[in-house]
């Protein structure tokens, strides 16, 4: 056949539906009879409910029904993970309030408008009690109880026994902040219930069209809580725009509107408001970080000793249990750590529950661990990447098992570093920020570096991928992976015609459809290339194979004499090795296969044993106008290393979107609230997030480390650039800022934190970036589980 595609920048097939608007999201679906939900929400971040009145609400015009916790048997939950079983979630509010906008009651009425205006009529009882919004004082004796009956606003903790310092030299310290973010898909939560089935067929007890990552996931969730069969509920995920973590599993309103369909026998629908969204899907990141790092004075690593505060919000989902898991696996990133004492408290506030944003863990891991290296540079006065360099893990150590046992595949990190130097200029820069220094510029010029590893696959497992050449030639293809953006139509159609000269534009991608696909572990934890486009090649293979028996048996040859050939209209065609005036086209072999009543077609399961490990440099220039404090980000370059790269543009569309978020976490992204717990960002005219004037031109490039873990040698991209932007801009902000005593300044960067800290600094008060740790880790268990592989990169 002639060269392969694979490596190549191929154009993404799927984005003229979404550019034309042919696309269409669960928002779009018109479903005949369709009722509309609205949630009345809670004011007050911590109440007693002493009363719910609805008669009014319920005799509105258009109203069909309201129902409150007491109104529906709906089970109890805690979504993607649990942090503590003792504490699950109720899908609406029972006796308790516990942040803004959790969900009271739910009114059903025949348009949506109707229901939003009968959500004012509903009159409810508060008797309000005192709130906790900041993780650290809701650890402090006194503090409101979330659940009284826990005892605390623990929800969970572990300590290690461990003393990593105690062949220290020298130990720098610091307290680290990874502020709360909103996750902000354009497309909010939606979602649509058919009861008994909604195709005519009655074949499903429950049709769900849900904006999720993870239908297949969705599916035994929705089964698991109402007590049926998976194979008697369908999910499907339409168009689905974005999801960033924020969309995997069900949340308690998905759980609500499936309860009313049953109740009612109705089709129901909700699709969240940009408000609704900021305060119910759940946030992303909030950690505040204790670390301690123990070095020789050259400037060798002997240990770290990290103490983590996790926010879970009001319940104990997901988000908290990120810290036990990613966060804590990759505390050691690239370097060589021989000690690491690792000790977790994961905190209960009256704010909106957490779980997973882009990285889901690994960024915050990195983010610490990055801070304290240059902390420590400047410490020993060392050039922050000789001091990075002098701990890598060395390449000829791989694959290298660190203390909290992940086992890293492959690596070399000083290639990226190198690469991302050179390409920024490494010395040029530094020349320019020292006479900016020496003229006493009021702008000065800021150089920050991160290297990172992260995780992605985590656990390995397994993955589903299907190819099925039809009769005229033309190819289905489908994967249990869940694209939203992506390009996976794309990636796996190249697969697919690499392997089989099937033109793309006649491969069909099939997916997010229970019923269609029939198991599938969904997009999350950059898991999509490495798990399905392996699952699709390896199905491609199959499907070869079975073509190469069957053209031999039409052509009375031997199975190995055929081969593929690339024929003068660019197709596949099969052939007998040296006679190239006889072959068979692949729609002939497809209509043979049916006439016999069979088909070219081929479903399995990839397994890869493990995660895989990408990593990669990010170096950030910035300029700080210390008289404002504005921080201008002049470049940034970014050198991720993904393993092979199957398609050039959609990994650097990745990259692209990665570091927007990972430089909006940096500089300007943070969810606000008052002391009482209201949301004070709330609106996206609160919620400071970047726009496209705002940012500025990315420089993104790779290198290529293929893992062995699998055929392709492929890694994941999807959230690297975020783990690796994010510390790169805040080391470059303080950097701008050292000759002024300023050692650090906590996330996000924004004009008024810079300029105190310029303004204390110059007063001769610079900030001590250390402070105690909360009393309570001297309390928690011991930890008796290391982290490991599998504990990391689920989003």
């Amino acid at each position: 056949m002639a060269g392969s595609i694979l490596g190549t920048s191929v154009r993404r097939v799927e984005d003229l539906d979404l550019i034309t608007g042919a696309s269409t999201y669960v928002g779009d679906l018109g479903l005949e009879g369709v009722l509309h939900l609205a949630f009345v929400r809670s004011p007050l971040a911590h109440a007693v409910v002493t009363g719910i009145a609805t008669a009014e609400a319920a005799a509105a015009p258009g109203v069909v029904a309201v129902f409150t916790a007491a109104d529906l048997d709906l089970p109890a939950h805690h979504g993607l993970m649990v942090v503590n079983e003792d504490l699950p979630r109720p899908p609406l509010a029972t006796d308790r309030v516990r942040f803004v906008g959790e969900a009271v009651a739910v009114v059903v009425a025949e348009t949506k408008a109707a229901a939003v205006d009968a959500v004012e009529l509903v009159e409810v009882d508060y008797d309000p009690l005192p709130a906790v919004v900041d993780m650290e004082a809701a650890l402090e004796p006194g503090a409101p109880l979330q659940f009284p009956e826990l005892g605390s606003n623990v929800a969970r903790g572990e300590r290690s026994e461990e003393d990593p310092l105690a062949d220290a030299e020298v130990v720098v310290r610091a307290r680290l902040v990874n502020q709360r973010l909103a996750v902000m898909p354009m497309e909010g939560n939606a979602i649509a219930v058919q009861p008994g089935g909604g195709d005519g067929g009655g074949e499903h007890d429950l049709t769900i069209w849900v904006s999720t990552q993870m239908p297949h996931l969705f599916r035994d969730q929705a089964a698991q809580l109402f007590g049926l069969d998976a194979d008697r509920v369908r999910v499907i995920a339409p168009h689905v725009g974005g999801g960033f973590g924020g969309k995997a599993g069900m949340i308690a309103e998905h759980t609500a509107a499936v309860g009313v369909a049953r109740a009612l026998n109705r089709p129901v629908t909700w699709v969240e408001t940009r408000s609704e969204n900021l305060v119910s899907m759940p946030h992303g990141r909030g950690q505040v970080a204790y670390y301690e790092l123990g070095l020789t004075r050259e400037g060798d690593i002997t240990g770290l000793r990290a103490r983590v505060v996790a926010d879970s919000g009001a319940y104990a989902g997901f988000g908290g249990a990120l810290v036990f898991g990613s966060t804590y696996t990759m505390s050691p990133g690239v370097y060589r750590v021989p000690k690491i004492g690792f000790d977790a408290a994961v905190a209960l506030t009256n704010t909106t529950p957490m779980g997973a944003f882009r990285g889901a863990g690994r960024p915050e891991a990195t983010a610490h661990l990055e801070r304290i290296m240059d902390i420590a540079a400047a410490e020993l006065d060392m050039d922050p990447v000789e001091l990075r360099r002098r701990n890598f893990i060395d390449p000829a150590d791989f694959p290298y098992t660190t203390i909290p046992g992940a086992r890293y595949d492959v690596g070399d990190y000083d290639l990226p570093l190198r690469e991302a130097l050179r390409l920024v200029d490494y010395e040029k820069v530094r020349e320019e920020q020292a006479r900016r220094r020496e003229s006493g510029d009021p702008v000065q010029l800021g150089l920050g570096v991160c290297v990172y590893v992260e995780i992605t696959a985590g656990g390995g497992g397994t993955e589903f991928g299907s190819v099925t050449v039809h009769a005229d030639g033309a190819a289905t293809i489908s994967a249990g992976t869940s694209g939203h953006g992506q390009g996976h139509a794309t990636a796996f159609a190249m697969l697919t015609s690499d392997r089989l000269g099937i033109p793309m534009d006649k491969i069909r991608f099939v997916q997010s459809d229970t019923a269609t696909v029939p198991r599938g572990g969904g997009t999350g934890g950059s898991r999509s290339l490495q798990m399905g486009g392996n699952a699709v090649r390896a199905a491609a293979d199959d499907v070869l194979e079975q073509a190469r028996r069957r053209a031999a048996a039409q052509l009375e040859a031997s199975v190995d004499d055929i081969e593929l050939t690339t024929g003068d209209d660019g197709v596949g065609v099969f052939g007998v090795v040296g006679v190239p005036s006889v072959t068979l086209t692949w729609a002939q072999l497809a209509s043979a296969a049916e006439t016999d009543g069979e088909a070219l077609a081929a479903g399995l399961d990839f397994r890869q044993a493990g995660a895989t490990f990408p990593f990669g440099a990010h170096v950030s220039v910035v300029e700080v106008d210390t008289d404002t404090g504005r921080v201008t980000p002049l470049r940034h370059v970014a050198v991720d290393d993904c393993g092979r790269v199957l398609n050039p543009l959609l990994v650097e569309g990745q990259q692209h979107g990665g570091l927007a978020q990972g430089v909006a976490q940096a500089l300007y992204e943070e969810v606000v609230y008052d002391s009482e717990g209201q949301p004070l960002t709330a609106t996206l005219a609160d919620y400071r997030m970047p726009s496209a004037a705002d940012l500025f031109t990315f420089e993104a490039s790779n290198t290529e480390t293929p893992t062995p873990m699998n055929p392709l040698g492929a890694k994941g991209i999807g959230e690297s650039a975020t783990v690796g932007a994010t510390p790169a801009v805040q080391n470059a902000v303080v950097d701008a800022l050292s000759p002024f005593g300023v050692r650090h300044i906590d996330l996000p960067c924004t004009p008024e934190r810079v300029w105190r800290a310029v303004r204390d600094a110059r007063a001769g008060q610079a900030a001590d970036p250390w402070r105690e740790p909360p009393a309570v880790f001297a309390t928690l268990p011991v930890r008796t589980s290391t982290g490991g592989e599998a504990a990391g990169g689920e989003i």
